[in-house]
């Protein structure tokens, strides 16, 4: 078995919720809220501005010529093919670049970008690697689950062969590759690098949960509130 192949294991459980989950079953049959997948187009936007950030920083750690090319060409893929699809996808849906660009980060982004950007500039290449391969990898099988759903074309079609097509399987292989590869090199890092794979996959499934629930910086603010007034009120009932 290779160590990819260890790694999906490990997040078996993780996969299961993202294809049971709500986002991921209502964009198949074709249901999804518009709001809903407008919010998602925003936000995973902005995350693909560190997303190719962090292809670029893994590709400055390669020593190996293939391996240095695999992330710079990953890097100028997300920044001129696959943001320039979320564009024409976001006109689509009622969405201008000037919204794109202007989206602030829901909490949920903020704390995936960030986690892949502190491992690109602190942990080896290895790790950096394993961060990195749940985005390509879960995409691909979630919209290979979409697609086996779907019956027949509906709107969110476009979304499903984006993700299901020769390039996308081809550019999640070669990472794909890579990992395995770093972790035959260096086998040191093999625990390290599952931690940084299942947090990396535990948020790909809070990204669904985050554009689902439409979640904003003043949606938590609202939660805290609610959280806090209940607190304060239990504490000022006094005991029977």
């Amino acid at each position: 078995m290779s160590f990819s192949e260890e790694l999906l294991q490990e997040g078996t459980d993780i996969w299961a919720a993202q294809f049971d989950h709500p986002f991921v079953t209502e964009l198949a049959d074709g249901d999804l809220d518009r709001e809903v997948f407008q919010h998602w187009i925003k936000q995973d936007y902005q995350y693909l501005l560190d997303y190719a950030r962090t292809y670029a920083l893994a590709g400055t750690k390669a020593r190996r010529e293939s391996t240095v090319r695999t992330f710079l060409d990953t890097a100028a893929t997300v920044l001129n093919e696959e943001m320039d699809l979320h564009r024409s996808f976001a006109a689509d849906y009622g969405v201008s670049t000037a919204q794109l660009e202007a989206a602030e980060k829901s909490p949920t982004c903020v704390a995936y970008t960030s986690h892949l950007m502190r491992t690109a500039y602190d942990r080896p290449l290895p790790v950096i690697a394993a961060s990195m391969f749940p985005c390509m990898q879960g995409f691909l099988d979630v919209a290979d689950h979409m697609r086996e759903r779907s019956d027949g074309e509906h709107r969110y079609t476009p979304f499903i062969d984006l993700y299901t097509s020769d390039e996308f399987r081809t550019a999640t292989a070669n990472v794909r590759a890579v990992v395995d590869n770093l972790a035959d090199q260096y086998p040191g890092y093999q625990d390290e690098m599952c931690d940084a794979f299942l947090t990396s996959a535990r948020l790909e499934l809070q990204f669904f949960e985050m554009a689902y629930t439409l979640e904003s910086w003043d949606h938590w603010v609202t939660i805290w509130r609610f959280c806090l007034q209940a607190t304060t009120d239990v504490l000022a009932t006094p005991p029977e």
